[in-house]
């Protein structure tokens, strides 16, 4: 037996013997070789997984991840939902009064604006005041609008040193029908083909007129100019008053 063994170690050539089983395991760590590897404890200690931090988050509002910024957007601080659109309705009602006041100067920092709201609506209040006399001249309003202000702003880039949008000119002419509206709304309980009718139409064209006009020259420093700026101004709200008599 003794000679067996010699042969198969001469056999071999190898380095490992029988005796040498207390050797470091080649390629592991020390924690598997240890003499502590079988205790439970120590090995599920060892391959303990790491804990993230509980959900915090409800539900459709997910939490920041740890290392994220936190986000300090919220709702309350987001602007209100006309000011995104440029409605202001302090600014419609300071327009409003400066056309209702024909003496009342004009600001110009507020008049400066392409706000459309209230010339859309002063729009559809006359269509639907003329409808109710039985005239369906809507689409006339807004063609007759549309050509206006575009004359009007040609006219005014020429004559002013300013350059004005048609957005500004369109909102001042807009504002400015107001009292056509109102004469309108008149006619639908009272006939205007008279006397009565034909100067109550002339009293509101140059009460158009001198407010478009007064806000144009302010804001364009147009000074001395007012009256050259109401005669195309008359012409256009002219327009409008035939469509109410008539």
């Amino acid at each position: 037996m003794g000679d067996f063994q010699q042969f198969d170690q001469d056999f071999y050539q190898s380095e490992y013997y029988i005796d040498n089983q207390g050797q470091e395991a080649c390629g592991y760590e020390a924690a598997y070789t240890s003499p502590d590897y079988h205790n439970i404890d120590d090995v599920a200690a060892y391959y303990a997984p790491p804990t993230d931090p509980p959900y915090t988050g409800k539900v459709f509002q997910p939490g920041a991840p740890p290392g994220a910024a936190e986000n300090t957007d919220c709702f309350e601080e987001e602007p209100p939902l006309l000011e995104e659109l440029g409605i202001n309705f302090d600014h419609i009602w300071q327009k409003t009064l400066t056309v209702l006041n024909p003496l009342k100067p004009a600001d110009g920092s507020i008049m400066n604006e392409t706000d459309l709201t209230g010339p859309v609506l002063f729009c559809i209040a006359m269509g639907i005041t003329l409808l109710m006399a039985g005239k369906a001249h809507f689409g006339y309003v807004y063609g007759i609008s549309a050509l206006g202000c575009l004359g009007m702003c040609t006219l005014l880039n020429l004559m002013s040193a300013y350059t004005i949008s048609y957005g500004c000119v369109a909102s001042v002419l807009g504002y400015s029908l107001l009292p056509m509206v109102a004469l309108s709304a008149f006619a639908v309980v009272y006939s205007l083909q008279g006397l009565l009718g034909t100067l109550l139409a002339l009293l509101v064209i140059g009460w158009c007129s001198l407010s478009a006009s007064k806000i144009f020259s302010s804001t364009l420093d147009m000074g001395g100019q007012q009256l050259l700026v109401a005669y195309p101004c008359g012409l256009l709200y002219g327009v409008f008053a035939l469509l109410t008599v008539f």
